[in-house]
């Protein structure tokens, strides 16, 4: 298509090569209208769009979510195709660009308003609302498993069908006859008495007079014939021909490369830099400085440590530049802290009840435990974690003419875009930037540091540079899954019936409800204590699904195991007036053979989660020789509500499995002397493909809400784990990750 710009985006309307790009309106009465004006203008229509058809017929869908992997584009432009009846072939994906009008609406909308149903007449104010505020939010973001759940429900469905809608009536105009009549099939209209049939492209000008409705007919699922069903992947070809484009693949005339080091410990400063040894290595270019970089426009704000970048004429050479530099950092209070002084400080602050915020508080949980028969407690940690994403930190900028251009992979563009306009202090339309593939993300490319770094080097040395962030840098200076220490009690009635459950846990659960649970305990307290560290921390796989569904699915199983009851059976008597977990739980159950026993040293251990929409439950098997565990083989059952991409939606399971199996297993960041002591796969362990179990993924389409798929798969692995550890050993993990146990 070209490269986008502010003031060439229309709402409908035809391109100058005869194509046509149609937009979901958010307020109604405006036609085709330059962006840029209808922003600046209160009283104007303000538009996302997600379609193009071009004159060969080509239909493009212009996808606002990032792609790392998860196969999220491909999805969406089913989602899109589906309501438009186009032909599978004929699609297309681009990413959208990184401008105001691509701002997640959607997800604002979800989040804040709850899913709130307001009538036809003012969902486009409502919408237009959303768009101005995330646009002022910096959020173009894909995380949270949204993609699907949020843009595509409320999104590329709206936006197919009503250009399909559209379509019908400018065949039934321009044909003369009824648009009862007019029916749509594999990117062509067809008049159904006379079987006349032409292509979409025919009636791009026609469809341009037109605004798209935001209340459009959608189809019923029984007639899907690609949502739902298996598709090729739309970025497959590119990246087996190798003609895909990650951001390291840039190369710009005359650029440089540069690396960069930041302070060991977390809130130094730069005293002194001795760099007379770096700057004698030939291709050398330059050693500078740079301050901070943050960010007060993106949302929650933002902020890392200065560095000192080299910049040389390839990334090797400035990295062997950057290992003879010779930097003096300031002291700071906190350059004796260690994880076990963090874990000693999360130990005491969680018997602060003076400082205790409630996340759930039902029934009478001080008199239920005063009368309970029998109580249990358990404490449970987890380490920090990085993200270790297997293509490292990168970004190219280049600065020409007061405007800076950027290639980046983010999981944020548009928030990238804005933090880079702040940090060289320019206005935001003085900056483009180009988002690429990437080699994962995690959560981590959320955070704009490397990008901002990237434009900072490029405006000191007045030339394109690439900037490649070390592995042993990527580690040592991450935004961490957060440590956390969480605290249990039940109490049984003589039944043993679980009757009351009370937890306390060391810092603000995100998302808020991971702490908790799906079961029906009378009387529940669940909160949380403040207790904050100097190690920076960001979203992480799964965001706190991941902590505390290792949590809530061992203590659970060890209150089962309490009463002498099977931990399945425990879980489905509290699961009664849950329909979805209950069919759930039984398909995990019965596609792993749980009633059948396993050979002494093995065992199975069983979880159940939801997060982000979707309902899992994980069955795993584990066999233990000579305190060497062995991970045979995982069963795991997702009822996402529907499944747009069912072989995309199996490859995400697996995938969150391993990530989750890698953290739960090996994952660990250690603190000592105020510094991260890990720095590379030698130290930072992943499970490798000799040591990966057999994974089998049961899809249960039910029907309800769309669930994502990315995230949901990683939670419940480490409780399943560990709880089949027990089985097998009579050994209770209950602190991360599990090796440690079986290592002395």
């Amino acid at each position: 298509m070209g490269k986008w710009t502010r003031r060439a985006f229309l709402t409908t309307g035809v391109m100058a090569g005869g194509g046509l790009i149609v937009g979901v309106a958010m307020r109604p009465g405006n036609q085709a209208g330059e962006l840029s004006d209808l922003l600046g203008d209160d009283g104007g229509q303000l538009v996302h769009a997600y379609v193009r058809i071009d004159s060969d017929n080509t239909i493009t869908a212009m996808v606002p979510h990032s792609e790392m992997g998860q196969g999220a584009q491909t999805a969406l432009a089913q989602m899109l195709a589906e309501e438009l009846d186009a032909d599978w072939n004929d699609m297309r994906i681009e990413e959208a660009p990184a401008i105001g009008a691509y701002s997640h609406y959607s997800i604002g909308r979800e989040y804040l308003l709850k899913g709130i149903n307001f009538p036809d007449f003012i969902v486009p104010s409502i919408d237009g609302a959303m768009v101005k505020l995330m646009d002022n939010l910096g959020l173009q973001v894909t995380g949270g498993s949204t993609s699907i759940r949020v843009t595509g429900s409320l999104g590329m469905r709206v936006a197919g069908a009503s250009t399909r809608q559209m379509l019908r009536q400018a065949a039934a105009s321009a044909w003369q006859v009824p648009l009862k009549d007019i029916t749509t099939d594999n990117s062509h209209l067809v008049h159904t008495p006379s079987s006349r049939r032409e292509p979409y492209a025919n009636f791009v000008n026609e469809v341009a007079k037109m605004t798209p409705s935001q209340t459009p007919e959608f189809k019923k699922a029984e007639d899907y014939k690609i949502v739902g069903k298996f598709v090729p992947r739309l970025d497959i070809p590119s990246k087996v021909d190798g003609s895909a484009q990650f951001a390291l693949d840039i190369r710009r005339p005359g650029m440089l490369y540069a690396t960069v080091i930041r302070a060991p410990v977390f809130g130094a400063t730069i005293v002194s830099i001795d760099d007379q040894a770096a700057r004698k290595i030939e291709g050398v270019v330059d050693v500078i400085e740079l301050p901070p970089a943050q960010s007060n426009m993106m949302i929650g704000g933002f902020q890392s440590s200065p560095a000192v970048a080299v910049i040389a004429d390839s990334y090797w050479t400035a990295k062997k530049g950057r290992e003879t530099l010779n930097i003096t950092w300031s002291d700071v209070d906190l350059a004796a802290r260690s994880s076990t002084d963090i874990f000693a400080q999360f130990a005491r602050d969680i018997t602060a009840p003076e400082e205790r915020q409630s996340d759930r508080l039902q029934g009478d949980t001080p008199t239920q435990f005063l009368n309970a028969s029998k109580v249990i407690e358990a404490d449970y940690t987890v380490p920090f974690l990085a993200h270790t994403c297997m293509e490292p930190l990168n970004a190219t900028a280049e600065i020409s003419n007061g405007q800076c251009e950027i290639w980046v992979g983010c999981q944020n563009p548009l928030g990238f875009r804005k933090a880079v306009a702040e940090a060289l202090s320019v206005d935001e339309d003085k900056v483009t930037l180009h988002n690429q593939l990437m080699g994962g993300g995690f959560g981590r490319k959320s955070r704009p540091d490397y990008a901002i770094q990237a434009a900072q080097i490029a405006k000191a040395v007045g030339r394109p540079i690439q900037l490649i962030w070390s592995r042993e840098e990527d580690i040592r200076q991450d935004f961490y899954r957060p440590a956390i220490q969480s605290r249990f009690r039940g109490g049984f009635d003589e039944n043993g019936k679980l009757l009351v459950w009370e937890n306390t846990y060391v810092n603000k659960a995100e998302p808020t409800e991971a702490p908790l649970i799906p079961y029906a305990v009378e009387a529940q307290d669940i909160g949380h204590v403040s207790s904050p560290t100097h190690v920076p921390f960001g979203a992480w796989r799964s965001v706190d699904h991941s902590q505390h569904g290792f949590f809530t699915e061992s203590f659970i199983d060890e209150a089962a195991n309490a009463t002498g009851k099977d931990a399945l059976k425990f879980r489905l008597d509290l699961l009664k007036d849950k329909p979805r977990h209950l069919a759930v739980l039984k398909r995990a159950a019965e596609e792993a053979n749980w009633e059948t026993p396993l050979a002494k040293g093995r065992g199975k251990g069983i979880s159940l989660q939801e997060s982000f929409g979707s309902i899992v439950a994980q069955v795993v098997e584990v066999s233990i020789v000579d305190k060497s565990v062995s991970v045979d083989r995982v069963v795991a059952v997702i009822d996402p509500g529907l499944a747009i991409a069912p072989d995309g939606m199996k490859a995400q399971i697996e995938s969150g499995i391993i990530y989750g199996l890698s953290a739960a297993m090996y994952g660990e960041i250690t603190i000592q002397d105020g510094a991260v002591v890990e720095s590379n796969f030698h130290d930072y362990r992943s499970l490798r493909m000799s040591d990966a179990p057999t994974i089998e993924t049961h899809i249960i389409n039910s029907g309800h809400e769309l669930g994502g798929g990315g995230e949901p798969g990683t939670p419940g692995i480490a409780p399943a784990l560990a709880n089949a550890v027990y089985a097998a050993s009579g050994i209770r993990v209950r602190s991360l990750p599990l090796m440690k146990a079986f290592s002395s």
